[in-house]
């Protein structure tokens, strides 16, 4: 698992390939025509993607999955153009959607399947930090490589390090047998009952699966209460891609900016390396980090970065222990499914996130606006402490 997350993020195309779409000739509308692209290839392919690895074979998939992205990468490299760039994203947004879910899925099973399902939030923080540490990594090399080889070398890298995913992935194993089952063995919403019963014989194992991820989430609080908090946390968390503007804000030179940026990166990662331990601690850990957040965002100080980067640490290390709980809630029939709602709820909820940023942008400066994201992580705190509340007097 940390081998396929170093891998899958180990690109040397991420901190230039929008200065490729530029130097190719492309406006600034026709980029951002890219990324709606990019966004709408990964929300079409999340929830399928999720079904087909909970009715065929996860590990398949995730072998799949890197082969599809380097085909992206592929495009931009050898043939950079508005159209060819445009199939890269498709490619892009398709290969990580199918990843998405199903590695968290296999994982837990395989570790469940061996009585240790309790290593998974340690796991899987470890894993995100070891991505972050990719990502820096890659951003690190790409200036030297770009300079001896240009775009040309920095695209054969980084569909080398994806495809060396795909061999990562090989070596998974999956004990579980893909189950290709009918409607009959899995759960049904109330009014299925009335259909004929031949229709639900004739079902396929891929609709079964969908339909019995849908009806989980519909009739299983447990399991809607998980996800609601996950897809809150991510799609909140996602205001992490304005932090250079915050950074910005404070009064940091132009040139200190990436180093404010990679002192928060580094604070993630930590945060996720400690994923999986004191998680009964969740609500008092995100109400300071909201403390945390709105005090150096507000603060006007390079100085308070350092509060945003504490905060920033202890919101990655809630994710992780939010998606662990809902992987334990989840039924295995439909784990992948479910999970890849989660990434979509979270996907659809930024939107908003997004525009609601934008919004205020006209009116309140960088610090306000994360001071008040603040707020929301406050809410998510108190609403975990009244649901441990009311679970002990229970």
């Amino acid at each position: 698992m940390y081998a396929y997350a170093f891998f899958d993020d180990f690109v040397l195309l991420y901190p230039v390939y929008a200065l490729l779409f530029a130097d190719t000739g492309l406006s600034t509308a026709e980029i951002s025509s890219l990324f709606v692209i990019w966004a709408v290839a990964s929300l079409m392919v999340e929830v399928p993607s999720g079904a087909w690895a909970d009715a065929f074979s996860r590990r398949r998939l995730l072998i799949i999955a890197p082969i599809v992205t380097a085909s992206g990468y592929a495009a931009w490299t050898f043939f950079p153009s508005y159209a060819f760039f445009a199939l890269g994203f498709v490619l892009w947004g398709a290969g990580g959607a199918i990843s998405s879910g199903t590695l968290q899925a296999l994982v837990y099973e395989e570790l469940a399947a061996m009585g240790r399902a309790g290593s998974y939030a340690r796991l899987a923080g470890r894993a995100e930090a070891i991505r972050l540490v990719a990502v820096m990594a890659a951003t690190g090399l790409a200036a030297p490589v770009m300079a001896a080889g240009g775009y040309l070398a920095l695209g054969v890298a980084s569909i080398a390090a994806t495809l060396i995913g795909a061999l990562v992935a090989w070596r998974f194993p999956e004990s579980r047998a893909a189950p290709r089952a009918d409607a009959s063995s899995l759960p049904r919403e109330p009014d299925v009952a009335s259909e004929p019963e031949a229709a639900a014989e004739d079902e396929e194992g891929f609709v079964a699966v969908l339909r019995a991820g849908f009806a989980e989430v519909r009739h299983t609080p447990r399991v809607r209460s998980a996800l609601v908090l996950v897809v809150v946390l991510m799609s909140v968390y996602s205001l992490d891609e304005y932090l250079p503007l915050l950074a910005g804000a404070t009064g940091a030179d132009a040139a200190d900016v990436p180093l404010l940026v990679l002192l928060i990166t580094a604070a993630t990662a930590l945060g996720g390396w400690f994923a999986g331990r004191g998680t009964r601690w969740a609500a008092p850990v995100l109400a300071v980090a909201a403390a945390c957040l709105a005090a150096g965002a507000l603060s006007g100080r390079p100085a308070g970065m350092v509060l945003v980067a504490v905060a920033y640490g202890a919101f990655q290390w809630a994710m992780t222990a939010a998606e662990a709980r809902l992987q334990e809630r989840i039924a295995d029939r439909a784990r992948a499914t479910v999970t890849s709602m989660a990434g979509l709820g979270a996907d659809l909820v930024t939107v908003p996130v997004y525009a609601l940023y934008g919004l205020g942008s006209t009116r309140f400066g960088p610090g306000t606006l994360f001071a008040l994201a603040a707020v929301a992580y406050l809410l998510i705190a108190l609403g975990l402490w009244r649901a441990g509340s009311r679970t002990a007097r229970e």
